[in-house]
């Protein structure tokens, strides 16, 4: 068994309580094979190093401005995202099976958009429920009949991951509109590389820095047709966003402008931006605003953060957007419980990856059950994100159970709930320590000429012991995540 020494001889793990799936150290206590060459690296640096290199790194972050913004908060609103240096790892292996579960998802949900608002099959054939579906709150009629180049809806997609007890990799939910994070991976291997050196040893990780060039590669592809050099832009909501730094942060690394609602306009037909030279027209653009924000003229006309006049250029294949307008039908978590049946219904394959498993209110016996074990399980808005609107029934007060019964009650469709799954955790480093912590992985995909998954992806972690919510919002952070080649 090989145990973590420091050069003091002191041991890292002393007291570290390794509970349900431990990333690293197994249940008896042994360090997994694919961490053995950090864990000898690692036993060569002290705490005083590691709180050194911690306060570099943290310093680091905030001269570069790597931050996000978090709402509803009095004692301010920006913030850097904590970041651990201990990082994940994850085997080949291991994530082979990863990349190809998570390929087989987005061909599927890709294909139930279009689906949706073509010719409905799905819908017809009662796979899935036609009132779930066109009751969505993301549904968008607008999108009915449209053609988008090469039928692809979902250009990016996040898809969160969690490990069971036993170690097994289960999607816990997708994320197809504007999904983030994806700044904070290549971050966090930066400066992994620049204050963490001696950590890598001899592993060999596969890289991650190639991401904006795929990304970039990927929008050029989706081009509407005959456009042999396409204009892409980045369009932001603006400065105040949660997630500004990841647009303008992309947006530099592509190389492309990066533009808010107010820099664009609708002329002959097509969208341009304002320049100093005059009007530059757009043929592409990576949206990180929501549907009902992007045109004022066809979604919420009190809109300041969209185009006047880009659906109808959307809808006459004049510009193309990704994500795409109306990509919610697909992670909407009502849908969730839906997904292998989709793979199975479009593709004839059966799921690589399961679903957790999901209750529906809108059934009267699920409803029932979970009206009755609100203090098992954590239920979830269908249409919330970032953490907020949840119940984690274990945690919560009576009063808390109480007002989410009546939620419930009063709008079955709006909610979903699933068992308290203990997420796996790993050792990170608290107080000059290591704890564990609870886990989870957000892997990015692309669709475009082909499906490309960023090796890895943005693991997030809940710093709070025994929490098991790990949004950067409600105070999580992140580690570098590492694919071994």
């Amino acid at each position: 068994m090989q145990t973590m020494r420091q050069t003091n001889g002191t041991s890292w793990f002393e007291g570290y309580q390794s509970a349900g799936w431990d990333e690293m150290v197994a249940a008896n206590g042994s360090i997994r094979p694919h961490y053995e060459e950090v864990a000898s690296r690692l036993a060569e640096l002290t705490p005083a190093d590691i709180q050194r290199r911690h306060r570099l790194a943290d310093l680091t972050m905030r001269q570069q401005g790597i931050t996000f913004t978090v709402y509803g908060r009095d004692q301010g609103v920006e913030r850097i995202m904590p970041f651990d240096p201990m990082p994940r790892i994850v085997p080949a292996d291991e994530w082979e099976k990863v990349e190809r579960g998570l390929k087989q998802r987005i061909r599927a949900l890709n294909l139930f958009v279009h689906d949706v608002y073509h010719g409905r099959k799905i819908l017809k054939d009662r796979i899935v429920p036609a009132d779930l579906v066109l009751g969505c709150t993301s549904y968008r009629r607008e999108m009915v009949g449209i053609q988008v180049p090469s039928d692809i809806y979902i250009h990016i997609c996040g898809t969160d991951l969690i490990r069971d007890p036993s170690g097994e990799y289960l999607v816990l939910e997708d994320n197809g509109r504007t999904p983030s994070g994806v700044s904070y991976v290549l971050k966090n291997r930066q400066v992994m590389k620049q204050v963490f050196a001696p950590l890598f040893g001899d592993n060999i990780i596969r890289p991650v820095d190639d991401y904006p060039a795929r990304l970039l590669s990927m929008l050029r592809h989706v081009a509407p047709g005959g456009i042999e050099d396409p204009t892409i832009a980045v369009l932001t909501p603006g400065l105040y966003n949660s997630a500004y730094f990841e647009h303008s942060f992309l947006a530099r690394q592509m190389g492309v402008e990066l533009v808010e609602g107010r820099d664009l306009v609708v002329e002959n037909g097509y969208v341009h931006a304002r320049t100093t030279s005059g009007l530059k027209r757009i043929d592409v653009l990576y949206r990180r605003v929501d549907d009902m924000f992007l045109d004022p003229l066809t979604f919420n006309s009190s809109s300041i953060l969209g185009v006047p006049g880009l659906m109808g250029c959307y809808r006459g294949g004049r510009v193309n957007l990704a994500n795409g307008i109306g990509t919610g039908v697909a992670d909407d978590k009502g849908i969730y419980p839906f997904v292998p049946d989709m793979i199975r219904y479009y593709l004839a394959e059966d799921p690589i990856l399961r679903n957790v498993e999901t209750y529906r209110p809108t059934l009267p016996s699920h409803r029932q059950h979970v009206l009755a074990n609100l203090h098992k399980l954590v239920v979830k808005a269908v249409d919330g994100s970032g953490g907020y609107g949840m119940l984690i029934g274990p945690a919560s007060t009576a009063e808390e159970r109480e007002a989410f019964a009546r939620k419930i009650e009063a709008n079955p469709r709006g909610y979903v709930a699933q068992p308290t799954i203990c997420l796996s955790q790993h050792p990170t480093f608290v107080d000059g320590a290591l704890s564990g912590r609870h886990v989870d992985l957000r892997p990015f995909i692309l669709y475009g000429e082909d499906i490309h998954v960023l090796p890895g992806g943005l693991t997030r972690v809940a710093l709070r012991q025994g929490s098991l919510v790990v949004n950067s919002s409600q105070g999580g952070g992140s580690k570098d995540t590492w694919v071994l080649a």
